[in-house]
């Protein structure tokens, strides 16, 4: 009972501090910590992210003028909402973990303001569609109306108006080869994303790993840009340039370099000012038309089904493929790879 009284009393202010945690969140979402999920999503256009924000806004004031009716009913249609969104990371085995804890904070407010109905007490056979609660609105003359009501209506809504993605794809068309450095037996495939912290971490930490894998004359490396971010596409079409001009190990490895301090240190997210800077870094280049092998990385992204950044796919042989997501995983991946060589040769 004194659980119970606290809550009631200072249901408001928790309520507050909740959708506060959850706008916190999405305001991180694009933030990476161990790996970057390619996990999009909007309604009308309108990116998730500011759709949640603005949603928690809506309850902080509405909680801040006691206005409880009002938050039940925006609680109960972010249930239904939440139904849609679970769904399809379900059915897509992609998980935003920003996404599921701001679940987690919508279903405790629900909680600390929940209420039995007393249509319970009136009608036992009515129990199902009062399960979630009921609300009043004296203003409008309306009584006892059920939250289940909101909460099909806020599915409904997801259903028609959410437009969702977990593949990233360059979408162009027509077939050249995909830049590589090294020949031999065992297979490297590194998916990055310049905009992501944890893939420029494992750039920098593996740089002389992976040299001393070429120097083996057995292992092929391959660098597959994954458009996370809106300005990857930008990015990877200069690295298979100046990949196009000199695709020596140094050359490649160095570019690569210039262009995650472009993204994260920079902050460059335009085609105009990314020139300038390769151009200040004495960068060559040399066009051509790329279509064609972005066309080819989106097939390889989507043959090995990655859904986050960094991933390294390593292949011994056609039956032993194995994966690793996150900095650290790739790490021991490739060291293990450089051990399984090593014994290899004795």
């Amino acid at each position: 009972m004194i659980i119970k009284d606290f809550i009631k009393k200072y249901r408001n202010i928790i309520t507050i501090a909740l959708s506060l945690i959850g706008i916190v969140l999405m305001a991180y979402y694009d933030y990476c910590g161990t790996t970057c999920s390619y996990l999009k999503g909007d309604i009308w256009g309108i990116n998730l992210k500011w759709v949640g924000i603005a949603y928690m806004t809506a309850i902080i004031v509405f909680a801040a003028f006691r206005q409880t009716p009002f938050v039940r009913a925006l609680l109960a249609a972010g249930l239904g909402v939440e139904v849609h969104l679970y769904a399809f990371q379900l059915q897509n085995d992609v998980y935003c973990p920003f996404c599921l804890a701001f679940s987690v904070m919508l279903i405790l407010s629900f909680i600390i303001n929940y209420e039995v109905p007393s249509a319970w007490r009136e009608n036992r056979r009515r129990m199902w569609l009062y399960f979630l609660g009921e609300v009043d609105f004296p203003m409008f003359k309306i009584n006892k109306l059920p939250l289940l009501i909101f909460s099909l209506l806020g599915y409904l809504t997801i259903l028609f108006t959410f437009s969702g993605s977990v593949t990233p794809a360059y979408g162009q068309d027509a077939t050249s080869s995909v830049p590589t450095l090294g020949k031999g037996a065992y297979e490297v495939a590194i998916f990055a994303d310049y905009f992501c912290p944890p893939c420029r971490r494992i750039d920098t930490k593996a740089e002389p790993l992976l040299k001393e894998l070429l120097a083996t004359g057995k292992v092929k490396i391959t660098f597959v840009d994954v458009p996370f971010h809106s300005a990857t596409s930008i990015y990877a079409k200069y690295y298979l340039y100046a990949a196009n001009a000199d695709s020596d190990t140094y050359n490649i490895l160095h570019v690569r370099k210039i262009l995650f301090e472009a993204a994260q240190a920079k902050h460059i997210q335009t085609e105009k000012a990314l020139v300038a800077y390769l151009k200040e870094q004495k960068i060559s280049w040399k066009i051509f038309d790329e279509k064609s092998i972005l066309t080819m990385l989106s097939a390889i992204i989507k043959e090995n089904n990655i859904k986050a950044t960094p991933t390294c796919v390593i292949r011994y042989s056609t039956k032993d493929v194995k994966k690793f997501v996150g900095d650290d995983e790739i790490w021991n991946g490739l060291t293990s790879l450089k051990t399984h060589i090593s014994i290899g040769k004795k």
